[in-house]
């Protein structure tokens, strides 16, 4: 029998539970002893008779007596648990054994964070991420899949599955084991032949697409594996092609040709034009306290996955903050010499009003450096331009935010940081918090 397995030699077990079951007992008596109750019957008695021979045989001074045999059996069971406990963390957990409390209340905290839904997709996306999901585990990540280029591109076309890549980022970025998922997932082929280029990621997800014999069902299957801290799912499971129409009439079809326009972009749009999103994206946007778009790239990433009907209108609906953080640099081709407010503008253009409450906007300084680095690529700092903004009839806020690397972009904390306190001052959320939950985020955000 399985049971019969507990009492296995080596275990390191028995001995604790022992100990543990010698306290119950002493607690019990002690107490029964201290106030001279018959809840133990013929052993109580037995008991109390000894510590009355032993303290003079008077109930009163049996009393101090009962108390400290109560107090050693608590301290037996304390002794007792903790040691059982670590038998098992240390047989099932090894790697974990000294940190499993923090572990622990780490995830118990952030199941309690604020129900967040992020829309985009690119590298803006995964930051944005990993600084979000040091405050909750609520977090659902609405990914484009409208890239045919590169290593993502060459698997639609081989296999016809969705494209990988950003949804890749994306499940690294909210993983536990986070920078060895990142190397192991983005590690490229270069040994010759067909795997050249192709990422370890890309690859694992287009088999288990195959083993699942559906996209979303593999990206589930790998968010377990990876233990990620959240769900990301897929705008549409329907093969999209994204094309763009140019200001001077001519038209540009595919992702990856974004780069190489002549002409400003008027409009961008989905091909087929019809698509629908996923149940699972249109319940936790209903469900979203906050609704985050972007950042990350305007046309190509944020705007696709608003041109999915179905979300929308469920952004629409949703009674969650809405807000828009806009990219602190412009991309040549795409967004080339665009300020802030031409960036709304152009959400507006394609989707309407009344779909962004906010907008964020970076207003720190960019090193010298990086701004001569950047500008040779035909790239500028996007000028937050508030008045234009504010005519705009939306709320603005401006914070510093910028990650000083070799690059220039979002910092992971302090963007994350931004957003948990403009969705813990809005009207919604401060509905609906305890006020447990508002004293332990506001300690967590003064950290």
């Amino acid at each position: 029998m399985r049971i019969l397995k507990w009492l296995y030699p080596n275990l390191g077990i028995k001995r604790w539970f022992i100990v543990a079951s010698s306290g119950i007992f002493l607690f019990a008596v002690g107490l029964a002893v201290s106030n001279n109750g018959e809840s133990l019957g013929y052993v109580e008695l037995k008991m109390k008779q000894f510590v009355y021979f032993i303290t003079g045989e008077t109930h009163w001074t049996a009393v101090p007596a009962g108390i400290a045999v109560s107090l050693i059996g608590l301290l037996l069971i304390a002794i007792g648990f903790r040691k059982m406990l670590k038998a098992f963390i240390s047989a099932l957990m090894p790697d974990y054994e000294t940190s499993i409390v923090d572990t622990i209340y780490e995830k118990s905290q952030l199941k309690r964070g604020p129900k967040i839904v992020v829309i985009g997709g690119g590298t803006g996306l995964s930051v944005l991420l990993r600084g979000l999901k040091q405050y909750t585990s609520n977090l659902t990540a609405i990914v484009t899949v409208s890239d045919d280029g590169g290593s993502s591109g060459r698997l639609r076309e081989d296999l016809g599955i969705l494209p990988p890549g950003d949804i890749r980022n994306c499940l690294v970025a909210l993983a536990d084991t986070e920078n060895l998922m990142d190397e192991l997932f983005s590690y490229r082929f270069d040994c010759g032949g067909t795997l050249t280029g192709h990422s370890l990621g890309n690859l694992l997800i287009a088999g288990m697409t195959d083993i699942a014999g559906d996209f979303q069902k593999a990206i589930d299957q790998i968010s377990k594996v990876l233990a990620i801290r959240g769900k990301v799912l897929a705008s549409t499971l329907e093969q999209v092609t994204l094309g763009a129409e140019l200001e001077d009439g001519s038209v540009i079809k595919g992702e990856s040709n974004f780069r190489n326009f002549r002409s400003p972009i008027k409009r961008v749009f989905l091909e087929p034009d019809i698509c629908a999103t996923v149940p699972e994206a249109m319940e936790a946007i209903f469900a979203a306290e906050a609704i985050i778009l972007g950042p990350g790239s305007l046309y190509s990433s944020v705007i696709p996955n608003l041109l999915v009907d179905d979300i929308q209108r469920a952004i629409r609906q949703a009674t969650a903050l809405k807000l828009y953080v806009c990219n602190v640099m412009t991309e040549p081709g795409e967004t080339t010499n665009y300020t802030a407010s031409q960036h709304l503008k152009a959400l507006i253009e394609h989707c309407g009003e009344g779909l962004v409450d906010a907008v964020m906007v970076n207003t720190e300084e960019i090193p010298v450096h990086l701004l001569q680095k950047y500008k040779s690529k035909g790239a500028i700092p996007v000028y937050a331009d508030i008045k234009e903004l504010e005519q705009l009839a939306i709320r603005v806020i401006e914070e510093d935010l910028i990650y000083e690397t070799d690059l220039v972009r979002h910092h992971p904390e302090k963007l994350a940081k931004c957003i948990i306190r403009s969705i813990f001052r809005s009207k919604n959320l401060r509905e609906r918090v305890t006020l447990v939950d508002e004293y332990l985020l506001q300690r967590k955000l003064n950290a």
